[in-house]
């Protein structure tokens, strides 16, 4: 297994090279970031500067026997000249995992996040339980409880294709959308926004090609009653640590539990928090 994090070390960036837009931001806007993966020299390192303006880690854990990759390519695009590809092995043993991962930003109860993103899933196989982004806040981690789970909400492939909302590391149930499957060997748009609570007055809602698929009001944030309750089963003393906020989201492969190794591509990205 091999966990690879950045950021790398860049001395030099030419100006232009990077298609963020953290500064100019839409009125009510607390915080903003775009990225299309456009380089100068095609260098995956010059997604990871070193002032923190674009992506900040990598995480490529391999099953046994199996290497998975992330690298950019000119095709296919869905806008600009570069994509990045995603190739996660099947799980064994080890949870397989490819993705890329932003951090760095605060986005609190009560806050709207919205993440964008254009997809490409190069195959026909089964992806059930593919999971696509992950929304975590690691910081509110009991420090005195091994193991930090970095608890959060998660979009999964449900069966027949149907992209969903996974609430398990809040210890909620699974939004589950039956209205439109997920397009194959296509560039799909995928728009997750949620008004953040961790009482079941949160908003929910999931488009699949401008098409909603979900809006459904429910707890998006874990509770803090809840997981004491939970770990106090297992004779476990467990205080989430407040403030309480996310702050970073991960993209790509996030986990591949399926039976097949998986290609997909990624291009536009958008995170937003108001």
């Amino acid at each position: 297994m091999k966990e690879l994090l950045f950021p790398l070390v860049l001395t030099l960036l030419l100006p232009g090279c990077s298609d963020d837009d953290t500064t100019s931001l839409p009125s009510g806007t607390a915080y903003q970031f775009e990225n299309g993966f456009e380089t100068v020299s095609n260098d995956l390192a010059e997604l990871f500067p070193s002032d923190g303006s674009r992506w900040s880690n990598i995480q490529l854990v391999d099953p046994n026997g199996g290497e998975n990759t992330i690298e950019l390519v000119g095709d296919p695009v869905s806008e600009g000249s570069s994509s990045l590809r995603v190739v996660a092995k099947t799980s064994n043993e080890i949870l397989s995992k490819a993705d890329i991962e932003k951090g760095g930003f605060n986005a609190p109860e009560g806050s709207t996040v919205i993440i964008e993103a254009n997809f490409y899933i190069a195959s026909t196989v089964n992806i059930e339980n593919l999971l696509l982004i992950d929304l975590e806040c690691c910081s509110c981690w009991d420090p005195s409880v091994p193991d930090n789970q970095c608890p959060g909400i998660r979009l999964m492939m449900k069966s027949n294709d149907y992209l969903s909302i996974e609430r398990g590391k809040i210890l909620g149930t699974t939004l589950i959308q039956t209205v439109q499957s997920f397009p194959r060997n296509e560039w799909v748009n995928v728009k997750w926004e949620l008004t953040l609570s961790t009482e079941d007055d949160g908003l929910n809602k999931l488009s699949i090609n401008d098409t909603q698929v979900i809006n459904i009001e429910g707890i998006n944030m874990p509770n803090p009653i809840l997981f004491r309750e939970e770990f106090a089963r297992n004779g476990i003393n467990f205080k989430l640590q407040q403030p309480l906020f996310y702050e970073r989201f991960q993209i790509g492969a996030t986990a591949n539990p399926t039976s097949s190794d998986i290609e997909l591509f990624i291009d536009d990205v958008r995170l937003q928090i108001q």
